[in-house]
């Protein structure tokens, strides 16, 4: 799949395409909809179509003091547009430059002359341009004179509130995996390099994978049953995990731990995906080592039951 640049001319074979617009992070139901709108018109027109995003996310390039709260990496979006059957993902690389480009030069500067848009597909409530001067009605208005057309996809609706990415953020740091993977259509899944760690793990007799946390949000700390897959070889795994500081353990420091069951190789250097699918517990001190490991056994337990029991 083609990974785009905002800032570079399009190959000529993906001029005339139909571009989803939006930040697409989570890509959960409403993005979906959005992104198989466009995937759909391409096709009937025999076109490409694009899926684009926006990197950074524009929240955080005007607060960059917000904490980290991105559900997917890009490489994670490319894969996730590739499945959905985008022909290419375009990155907008939102810097001072995309942020200062009006709304008139976002549509006849970007998408007329640089990309060659054909038609653009938004949620209704999708907004461009520099103070996000650009509303629906002005893209539609903009494409006409540009000679792209303009199409809006309304929210999907789930138990009366439109599907979001706030609502998926809220589940997770409630503790709610499930909730969250229902809205995305998918578990919410970190992917990162694993890292030599202290080896608490291992010399406790429960050798973990140490991830770092970097931009993804946090979901609430604590105890997960998990799911693994090893990027290089796609060997899936199944275990328990703690994601948090590490209360028992000075000094504190934020990791992903996951403990894979029955697995004993090493997994040093190599990339790896965490998908979180139960919560079991919040994160706790023991008063000894022998109550850390009584508990970690018993949500081993706990997590090959319920992991176990969502396969069949």
């Amino acid at each position: 799949m083609r990974w785009l640049d905002h800032r570079e001319e399009l190959p000529e074979s993906l001029r005339g395409a139909v571009i989803a617009l939006g930040n697409f992070d989570g890509f959960h139901l409403g993005h979906q909809a959005v992104a198989g709108e466009a995937i759909r018109w391409a096709r009937e027109q025999g076109r490409p179509s694009i899926v684009a995003t926006f990197d950074p996310h524009p929240v955080r390039f005007f607060k960059p003091e917000t904490l980290p709260f991105r559900l997917t990496t890009l490489e994670q979006r490319q894969e996730l547009y590739l499945a959905a059957g985008a022909t290419a993902m375009l990155v907008f690389h939102f810097d001072a430059g995309l942020a200062g480009t009006s709304a008139e030069d976002f549509v006849g500067g970007l998408l007329h002359d640089r990309m060659g848009a054909a038609g653009v597909v938004t949620g209704e409530d999708f907004t461009f341009g520099k103070g996000r001067s650009g509303n629906r009605a002005l893209l539609e208005s903009l494409g006409k004179t540009h000679g792209i057309e303009a199409r809006a996809v309304p929210p999907v609706m789930d138990g009366g509130a439109p599907v979001s990415s706030s609502r998926i953020r809220s589940a997770l740091q409630a503790g709610d995996p499930q909730e969250a993977a229902r809205l995305l259509t998918r578990p919410f899944a970190i992917r990162g390099i694993v890292q030599h760690g202290d080896k608490r793990g291992r010399e406790i007799g429960y050798p973990t994978a140490n991830l770092p946390v970097e931009s993804y949000l946090r979901p609430r700390f604590g105890i997960y049953a998990i799911t693994g897959t090893i990027l290089s070889t796609g060997q899936e795994l199944k275990g328990a995990a703690n994601i948090g500081i590490r209360p028992q353990f000075t000094p504190a420091k934020e990791l992903l731990e996951p403990h894979f069951f029955d697995f004993s190789g090493d997994l040093y250097g190599q990339e790896i995906e965490v998908a979180f699918h139960h919560f079991l517990r919040p994160e706790a001190k023991f008063d000894s080592l022998d109550g850390l490991l009584e508990q970690m056994e018993r949500d081993c337990g706990q997590a090959r039951k319920l992991l176990s029991a969502a396969s069949l």
